[in-house]
């Protein structure tokens, strides 16, 4: 039987830098519909599904889902892993795909490139386009795909038991890996949790690239490419790539954002 994969894009309102971005408009669409768009596209994916949280800030986001007929759940607020894990478990997913919901460019066949590397080598638990340092990054801020089995989604859930490891998901499984060079755009090894780990690169370095959404001066930056596009979302990566390249000004909109780490962790999680 051909395994299923689930893509689980996880959004809530009460972001910490931009609140309530994944509703803001970005060409008369909310950026929450124009990532489940972008992400049903994907042909390696068989369902796509908001994972926003219980909290009643969140109401929101449930309400436009359902009077979208967007599938959804709705979990922890701070826990990201066991949001990740319930919507898994309640989809039946074979292999899940992590998307968050501010990066409204992310690209359809890099998640197809990201589910194919892990269902073409039965020995990887975890494939990403993107890690966070030291490993480094070669595709743009904002076209990050992550992908898992279920059955290392279950263990990383069980078994993971610090703050950074449950609000941001996935770096269970990567944390502390040594990666070795396997070509141009592929890195492996065993994290010293005997995760498998692939990490996809692109062969020239874009990773400096900003290009998802966290503060005003990013969505300005989105908002001007989608004008670009007139409004229209099928537009690829590399058109976008096109874009910034032809009129780099666009890039000095949110060129002073600093990116977040995985060592942010939202301080009302600890409050609990």
């Amino acid at each position: 039987m051909k395994p299923k994969v689930v893509a689980i894009i996880q959004g809530r309102m009460n972001s910490s830098r931009l609140p309530a971005k994944i509703m803001q408009d970005i060409a008369g669409q909310p950026m929450l519909n124009r990532v489940f768009i972008r992400a049903s596209r994907a042909d390696s994916v068989q369902q796509v599904l908001i994972a926003t949280t219980t909290d009643s800030t969140d109401d929101p986001v449930a309400e436009y889902c359902d009077f979208s007929g967007i599938p959804f759940t709705r979990g922890s607020q701070f826990d990201v892993l066991d949001r990740y894990y319930q919507a898994a478990k309640e989809s039946k997913a074979d292999v899940v795909v992590r998307i968050t919901a501010d990066c409204p460019v992310i690209d359809p066949l890099l998640i197809d490139d990201v589910v194919k590397t892990i269902l073409d080598n039965s020995e990887f638990d975890f494939v990403a386009n993107r890690l966070p340092p030291p490993w480094g990054r070669t595709y743009p801020i904002g076209l990050d795909v992550e992908a898992c089995t279920f059955k290392a989604l279950a263990k990383a859930w069980k078994s993971a038991k610090e703050p950074q490891h449950r609000e941001h998901a996935m770096p269970y499984f990567y944390e502390g890996v040594q990666l070795t060079r396997q070509s141009r755009t592929l890195e492996t090894g065993v994290s010293p949790r005997g995760f498998n780990i692939a990490l996809l690169h692109h062969t020239t370095d874009f990773g400096d690239y900003r290009w998802t959404v966290d503060t005003p001066e990013d969505l300005e930056f989105i908002r001007q490419v989608y004008n670009h596009f007139n409004g229209h979302d099928d537009f690829s990566w590399k058109e976008v790539l096109g874009l910034v390249h032809d009129q780099p000004k666009l890039m000095e909109i949110n060129a002073g954002v600093e990116h977040k780490t995985l060592k942010d962790i939202d301080q009302r999680a600890l409050k609990r």
